[in-house]
């Protein structure tokens, strides 16, 4: 049996989905061919993803392809109660409410879990973690599974080089379908509309601090350049610290950044980003936010413990008081902002991601018992499909080499 907020919110949740099905033209395409091949026929899908409307139009892809869906969130705030009654209301079974407790939380996981799935679509790694860790007398069930984002596969690739994965996986984040475009506009895009949208407040003029000079960290940075922010990164690898110069940007420690900046994004997929040293040295009405997958980016441990008092500022946002008087002020727990704060990313960025996923999910499901336990790349054949369809969606046309020109680029005797 499902557990969600309430059934009866279902008609709202239908009316978003309805709304982002109209710009996801890929989904709609996969849906229409997944309605004649049925490839997920027979099969059991477990999904941990952002709970909203982008990813419920996913679950009904994959549903109209015959899986049978047991859905729940990956982050408790990014869940939208309405939409979990609007898959429920569609025959699936679901397993999430806003604002779940820790507890509540896993075992929410663990029901999607215990329905025995044969494939696994992840976003950060808790499904295929919880299988592992602790029901791997269930392992034997799984096919393979989609990894979503950065943090997921480096938890992956940890875990494959310790020779502890047992079933394929599919880094999806690794497609230049989804980081190229997904990490870099999407997550740009999303993250100021989470902060504008909770904030109320001019980005022009600021200083904005961007831990981590990623595909993502690169997609925040331009935006906020765009929005009129004086922009400084912060990070430990010397050669995307170069990269963040050559674009235009001051790089400097985040214990020097800490100084200067009016808001502090992460987006590393580490932990204690920023931490009490930094703390200690900011403004007062700094604006604190993560745009990583995991709220542990920035060390709320240390802000609680620095705190004098703590109140809410605003709807979604924690004022941490200090002894000085100072107040910093923490943006959605400290978890991912464009989802804890906002919708995530735009319809048409997810199209493309969900795209990959779902044509991963029947490459798997092909290739049953085929595949080695370890992180495999996308197939450059799905990455090509799903451009050749956004260009198609788009009215957008391309070049094709001529026999002539593919003899010479493949030729060293010219």
């Amino acid at each position: 049996m499902s557990e969600i907020r309430d059934l009866g919110l279902y008609p709202s949740g239908e009316q978003k989905i309805r709304w982002v099905m109209g710009y996801m033209p890929l989904l709609s395409g996969l849906a229409r061919d997944f309605a004649e091949s049925k490839p997920f026929s027979g099969l059991r899908v477990a999904l941990s993803v952002h709970l909203e409307a982008k990813t419920a139009y996913l679950c009904r892809v994959l549903q109209i392809g015959g899986a049978e869906m047991f859905v729940t969130g990956s982050n408790p705030l990014s869940t939208q109660d309405d939409i979990a009654a609007a898959l429920v209301h569609g025959g699936m079974e679901v397993f999430a409410v806003h604002g779940a407790d820790e507890p509540t939380y896993h075992r929410h996981l663990e029901q999607v879990i215990l329905h025995r799935p044969n494939l696994i679509i992840d976003d950060g790694g808790d499904l295929v973690n919880l299988l592992h860790n602790e029901h791997p007398e269930l392992l034997g069930n799984v096919i393979g599974g989609c990894e979503e984002t950065t943090t997921g596969i480096l938890r992956l690739a940890a875990m494959a080089k310790a020779k502890q994965l047992r079933f394929p996986m599919m880094a999806v984040n690794n497609a230049k379908c989804k980081y190229l475009f997904d990490n870099r506009y999407g997550t740009g895009q999303s993250v100021f509309d989470g902060i504008n949208r909770t904030t109320n407040l001019i980005v022009a003029g600021k200083t904005v601090v961007v831990a981590g000079y990623g595909w993502c960290g690169k997609g925040v940075s331009m935006r906020a350049k765009g929005l009129g922010a004086k922009v400084v990164v912060t990070e430990v690898d010397s050669v995307k610290a170069m990269e963040a110069v050559m674009d235009g940007f001051t790089v400097m420690p985040m214990e020097e950044a800490a100084a200067i900046g009016d808001l502090f994004i992460t987006v590393t997929g580490c932990r204690d980003v920023i931490t009490e040293v930094a703390m200690q040295r900011m403004k007062d009405g700094a604006l604190l936010c993560n745009a990583g997958h995991f709220n542990v980016e920035i060390n709320v441990g240390d802000l609680e413990r620095l705190a004098v008092e703590t109140y809410e500022s605003r709807k979604n946002i924690t004022g941490y008081r200090m002894a000085d008087g100072r107040v910093l002020h923490l943006l959605a727990e400290g978890r991912l902002v464009n989802l804890a704060a906002g919708d995530g990313h735009p319809a048409e960025i997810m199209d493309m991601s969900f795209a990959i996923q779902a044509l991963s999910a029947q490459y798997l499901a092909q290739n049953a018992g085929k595949l080695s336990a370890d992180v495999h790349a996308v197939p450059e054949e799905i990455d090509r499909e799903v451009a050749r369809r956004k260009l198609t969606a788009w009215g957008v046309s391309v070049d094709t080499l001529t026999p002539e020109q593919e003899a010479y680029l493949h030729s060293w005797n010219v």
